[in-house]
């Protein structure tokens, strides 16, 4: 049985029934600035002081033998303040750290947490993937978002790695991908990337290149895998590569030089497509320019349009979508 101690962090362990039953340790959103006043049972395989003011790990924290999750994010963490974890051999069997939200400048050193599985050091000040070398091959998903790192590297071995997000940071080139082989998730918005280059990769179900400096989408064919796709807030001026996606569920091309909606007439599990925010003219060839997925769709974006300027434009989106249950903001019963 767990018991999270969510509503006091002040945990009284005297009576050793109740301690040998404490296994979560929930000290968020308390401002704390140490950590003085809780206690630590051994029992404890999840820690969360997510949301307090802490500068300093507490050693205490290095003896808990059964630790599996600790959360560090929001605070005041800069890099000598989260080193001495890299010496706490006693925790090495965690699966789950999460420094998100510090003031880390680079990777902390990880190398002893042999079977970690997710790593989380987004919104923070890293300037370099440097030091993940050193991670475990065993990780599954990797955070290093809202950073400013300006390559991607060091991530070879993760051959289990599933998610990878990346986003808002200073990237200009998709690369060193080619052994990723399990990545599902790729999430890369906000960067200065100026085209689509997979490296080869079909598992991934999931990308994500919105607000980059694409002009083309070229890139995607042999990613038959892909079930959403987000290329928003680019500056790409026709659709291409996109009629052997047969399992994409979710298109989103919105503010972008588009004029017509090309390339996937033969897909049949389409349920959105974001064309918002682009130039198409007319509602003319758009029934056949969906065709495959005109049973299945069931949410489109064309505002801000010249063709949603059109007195008929919701009546003939209707007619043309049988089981449309959202046109732009207006949702359907």
């Amino acid at each position: 049985m767990d018991i999270t101690t969510a509503n006091d962090p002040m945990i009284d362990t005297n009576n050793d029934e109740e301690s040998t039953l404490l296994t979560i340790l929930d000290a968020s959103s308390y401002q704390l600035h140490d950590l003085d006043s809780i206690e630590f049972p051994p029992t404890l395989t999840e820690i969360d002081l997510t949301a307090n003011r802490l500068t300093k790990l507490d050693s205490r924290i290095s003896h808990l033998s059964n630790l599996k999750k600790l959360s560090l994010r929001q605070n005041l963490f800069n890099d000598s303040g989260v080193e001495p974890i890299s010496q706490w051999n006693t925790i090495s069997g965690l699966e789950e750290l999460v420094l998100r939200d510090n003031q880390l400048k680079k990777i902390p050193d990880v190398s002893i947490f042999k079977t970690l599985l997710i790593f989380d050091v987004s919104f923070n000040e890293i300037t370099s993937m440097n030091g993940l070398s050193n991670a475990s091959s065993t990780l599954k998903e990797l955070y290093v978002s809202k950073n400013e790192v300006p390559k991607i590297e060091e991530i070879e071995h993760f051959h289990e790695l599933q998610i990878l997000e990346l986003g808002s940071n200073r990237l200009r080139v998709i690369e060193n991908l080619q052994n990723l082989t399990k990545l599902q998730e790729l999430w890369l918005g906000r960067n200065r990337i100026k085209s689509i280059d997979l490296c080869g990769l079909k598992c991934i179900k999931k990308l994500s290149l919105q607000s980059n400096r694409l002009t083309s989408m070229k890139g995607l064919e042999e990613c038959i895998a892909l079930e959403e796709v987000y290329l928003s807030h680019n500056g790409i001026a026709k659709m291409e590569g996109l009629s052997t996606l047969s399992n994409l569920r979710v298109l989103d091309v919105s503010s972008n030089k588009l004029a017509a909606i090309e390339d996937i007439e033969k897909l049949t599990c389409l349920e959105d497509l974001w064309f918002n925010d682009n130039q198409l003219a007319s509602l003319d060839g758009i029934a056949e320019a969906v065709s495959g997925s005109r049973e299945k769709l069931t949410t489109i974006y064309l505002e801000h349009n010249p063709c949603a300027k059109l007195s008929d434009y919701l009546t003939t989106l209707r007619q043309i979508f049988p089981n449309i249950e959202q046109i732009d903001s207006e949702v359907f019963a």
